[in-house]
């Protein structure tokens, strides 16, 4: 039984979905079930901030490989949590100035927002930094003729990379800016971008469509029930 009935209410709130879309009479039914969801997100993020807290709570208590990194990501998450919540530092809003909570959480000159500004982009810069030179090294490994699609693919990717440099490249040699009638690799390369790369794009999302109705139907259908940790 306790199986049973999440998979109906799957099942139910799913093909609901879909009704919605093609009988105009379930429309509201719908929107009844999308705001069921955003109730169930709701207490599902609660759930999750308690199991990370958890979970890093336990590893800091046995002291596993690493703790002192949960103590980091512990101690980011509380202060991001209560500076996010109680607004510090942020000014209320133009509409309600005599209401100090009546600003958004995100309003430049609060906490959160210093948070974000001075913590947060320097440390996703600092990443997307180093994954430059990993991308470097794997296009380096790829990017090698060992076959004919190696090669058609070594080939296209030079054309697109020059194409990036065409310009100040015979500004350089030449002494002054080329005419854009006389760049071919840009234009090769939107070329490229524009049949290629978009009918590969094309394959991939039709791919992923049917991908994504099959698991819809094997969940509806009640084949697929890896959602109750289960195979």
């Amino acid at each position: 039984m306790k199986h049973y009935i999440p998979l109906v209410i799957a099942s139910t709130f799913g093909l609901l979905m879909i009704a919605g879309y093609f009988v105009p009479p379930v429309t509201f039914l719908q929107e009844k079930a999308s705001e069921w969801f955003l109730i169930v997100s709701a207490i599902a993020f609660f759930i999750g901030g308690a199991n990370l807290v958890t979970y890093h709570l336990r590893k800091i208590s046995d002291q596993e490989p690493g703790w002192g990194y949960s103590g980091i990501t512990l101690a980011a998450f509380f202060i991001t949590a209560i500076v996010g919540t109680l607004k510090w530092g942020v000014p209320a809003a133009a509409e309600f100035p005599s209401f100090a909570w009546s600003g958004r959480y995100q309003e430049e000159g609060g906490a959160f927002w210093w948070l974000y500004e001075y913590l947060m982009q320097p440390i996703t810069s600092t990443m997307f930094a180093l994954l430059a030179f990993y991308v470097a090294s794997a296009a380096f490994r790829a990017f090698r003729a060992k076959n004919v699609e190696a090669a058609l693919l070594l080939i296209t990717a030079f054309i697109v990379l020059l194409s990036q440099a065409e310009e100040p490249l015979r500004a350089l040699i030449t002494g002054k800016p080329p005419l854009r009638n006389d760049l071919w690799l840009p234009e090769a390369a939107v070329w490229i971008r524009s049949v290629f790369n978009t009918a590969g794009q094309r394959a991939i999302i039709i791919g992923i469509a049917m991908g994504v109705a099959a698991t819809s139907l094997r969940v509806l259908m009640g084949k697929d029930r890896s959602y109750l940790g289960e195979g």
